[in-house]
């Protein structure tokens, strides 16, 4: 982490962390003494007539100063010893796994974020990596599928998309560490804001910070935060500089600032994915919501213990009818948009089974939802409507 002497800090104090989000850790330009960091486009440093690096930099692949910021506030949310960003939250994951070595054994969930997953089928096998997968959320399958010695890495999402089941980190910590492996958690959709997987005992938190972090979908982008500056984490620093996943500039520059209102957003998502997903939990055309904070999820109690203030602002609705119902729903919607991705402030809607095409593991009459800031109201009349006339 690049030295944060650079910026001027208010002196720190016992602060809640919606605090340090609002005002960037209060930061100043070193200056200026600007509250908005400046960015910093160059991509080369100056060297003194020693040829030493008059600021500790030299190009921007390895340590452009506009990370600084925003990698010391996820650092700080999260619990961490250490936080980097990336080009994506696919460049952030992979890295993880591209830290291992040929023949050795990971275990990931069947059900996860799809592009993950495949890359884990066409290239993790591939490069020598044994994976095996297991149902989501179920510790004990987790247990099972390690082998002491071989299994390097445990991998979690939790909750997992699309289908939200939820992980006990605790747990799947401890699994993991009796057999030798570091356990990594893909937090995208918990966010700080409701969990902490470091305090449970995870190694290294994955985000797309594309999502939540971000929240206004106009940034492409990810992170990792570890819990101790260990020599995996040192291996990390250097494929994310070998391999050029750095993130630019301007996205540094604008992750910052959506995380800013991070907490605000997550808690009124949160909110408003609960009164929904309680508003549709019976309706005659609903075959099944699938939702962490409804008791009748199989995961509600695990997410009760380890999420706070909320259980998130996705959720998922099983449409009767089969694919053709779904798809005839997802026509009729006339507020939430159509479209991939999640975490923003405007409403999504995607049908899964489409997206991920015929190997996907997520039924075809599944619609993700993407719960924005719109009024509740609005986006309860439009499901209702939707399946009225599908």
């Amino acid at each position: 982490m690049p030295d944060e002497t650079r910026q001027k800090k208010v002196a720190k104090t016992a602060r809640r962390p919606e605090t340090l989000a609002a005002q960037g850790l209060g930061w100043l330009c070193g200056d200026t003494s600007a509250v908005t960091p400046p960015i910093h486009p160059a991509t080369s440093y100056a060297r003194d007539d020693a040829y030493e690096k008059r600021a500790g930099r030299g190009y921007t692949r390895d340590d452009n100063p506009t990370y600084d910021q925003v990698e010391c506030l996820l650092r700080d949310l999260e619990g961490g010893a250490d936080a980097m960003v990336f080009a994506s939250g696919m460049a952030a994951a992979t890295a993880v796994f591209q830290a291992l070595g040929p023949g050795d054994h990971v275990v990931a969930p069947q059900v996860m974020y799809f592009g993950l997953r495949n890359w884990l089928e066409q290239v993790g096998r591939h490069w020598g990596l044994g994976v095996t997968f297991v149902p989501p959320g179920d510790v004990d399958a987790i247990a099972a599928a390690v082998r002491p010695g071989a299994t390097k890495l445990v991998w979690l999402e939790t909750p997992c998309n699309p289908t939200w089941a939820v992980t006990d980190v605790a747990a799947a910590a401890a699994v993991a560490h009796d057999a030798g492996a570091i356990l990594g958690v893909d937090s995208t959709a918990a966010t700080p804001v409701l969990t902490r997987p470091i305090e449970l005992g995870a190694d290294v938190v994955m985000h797309s910070a594309t999502k939540y972090l971000n929240g206004h979908s106009d940034v492409l982008a990810g992170a990792l935060v570890t819990a101790t500056k260990d020599a995996t984490w040192e291996r990390l620093r250097y494929l994310r500089f070998e391999g050029g996943a750095m993130l630019g500039p301007f996205e540094a520059w604008l992750l910052l600032r959506g995380m800013r209102t991070l907490y605000l957003r997550v808690r009124r998502q949160s909110e408003s994915a609960l009164t929904i997903a309680r508003r549709f939990e019976r309706h005659p055309k609903i075959v099944e919501v699938l939702y962490p904070g409804l008791e009748s999820h199989p995961g509600h109690a695990v997410a009760a213990a380890q999420m706070t203030v909320g259980f998130g602002g996705m959720l998922s609705l099983r449409v009767t009818g089969g694919s053709a119902g779904a798809l005839a729903t997802i026509k009729a919607l006339k507020v939430f948009v159509r479209a991939t991705s999640l975490g923003g402030v405007e409403s999504l809607v995607e049908h899964r089974a489409t997206v991920e095409g015929p190997e996907s593991p997520v039924p075809d009459d599944l619609l993700r939802l993407s719960i924005g800031l719109e009024a509740p109201e609005d986006l309860i009349a439009d499901i209702e409507q939707a399946l009225d006339n599908a």
